[in-house]
């Protein structure tokens, strides 16, 4: 069977994938070297990981490697919580109530709230949107099953990477090489893009997820920084407050385009460093436009 093309033409096409190749290879490569040097001036370790779940391009730095998750798993137990709901085996509104003596240091939600309690939505909100830790102790205790039952649901939607070993506030030690409270900027993407994009939840809890991400109130100076004003964007923060350890991840929805997947995570190995909000931006900004 004769395929009748012309040697010139298959040459032109050969010509031309290898163009595109060289292309986004170098456009990669950029990308790196950008976030290599950023690395520097931080002094510290970055990694990060961006899909654009259009496409299906990726970009990604030391995506593999491990990073504390401060309160970024915050994110991941509200989710849990729509989830249980979805399966009819918790009601969002049902009353959580609970004493001062549940709350730990930044409770700000909880606190307000405490003499007539909180829904158990609300506070699952709550966790996401102020990271609010006497919610997020409560929702582990309660209805989670604690560090180990988060850290089963999070192998139940594929994710083999994520651990949870302990509770607010002592998961922020972020001790460099210590692998407890961790995971990894590309479990962590696309454990969201799961939750908030794909099946595991219902149309209806996965609309409630995506608005709770939308409302996020700590991620102002991260990567809701490094996107045009007009891009929506649905985040969870977490800082540790030790070794200058801090991170985001985001469903970024431009305009006109498929949702796009960040996680950017950074350490130091100086206890008292203080983190940097200006690098998670700019880890995000590199990332997306490694993605063009």
């Amino acid at each position: 069977m004769s395929l009748n093309v012309k040697p010139s033409k298959i040459a032109i096409l050969f010509i031309s994938c290898l163009f595109s190749i060289s292309f986004f290879s170098q456009a990669n490569t950029k990308g790196i070297d950008e976030i290599k040097n950023l690395e520097t001036d931080f002094n510290g370790r970055v990694g990060v990981y961006a899909l654009d779940t259009g496409s299906g391009k990726s970009f990604s730095y030391k995506a593999n490697e491990r990073f504390p998750l401060c309160s970024s798993f915050k994110g991941f137990l509200a989710a849990a919580v729509l989830k249980g709901s979805q399966d009819n085996q918790l009601n969002l509104n049902q009353i959580v109530n609970y004493n001062t003596r549940s709350l730990e240091f930044h409770s700000p939600i909880t606190t307000k709230y405490k003499d007539n309690g909180m829904s158990l939505g609300d506070m699952a909100a709550a966790a996401l949107q102020y990271s609010d830790n006497g919610a997020t102790n409560i929702i582990l205790e309660r209805y989670i099953g604690g560090p180990e039952g988060m850290t089963k649901f999070m192998r139940s939607i594929g994710d083999e990477d994520f651990r949870l070993d302990r509770w607010e506030l002592d998961l922020n030690t972020a001790i460099p090489g210590d692998e407890r409270d961790t995971s990894t900027p590309a479990a962590v993407a696309k454990s969201l893009k799961t939750l908030a994009l794909g099946n595991i939840l219902s149309e209806r809890e996965k609309e409630t997820y995506q608005t709770w991400l939308k409302g996020n109130t700590t991620g102002a100076a991260r990567i809701r920084a490094s996107v045009p004003s007009d891009w929506v964007v649905g985040d969870k923060t977490g800082s540790c407050g030790a070794y200058g350890t801090a991170n985001d991840y985001a469903v970024v929805w431009p305009k006109n385009r498929a949702p796009l997947i960040i996680s950017v995570y950074t350490t130091k190995n100086e206890k008292e460093a203080k983190h940097e909000d200006k690098v998670i931006a700019e880890a995000s900004r590199i990332a997306i436009d490694n993605l063009k």
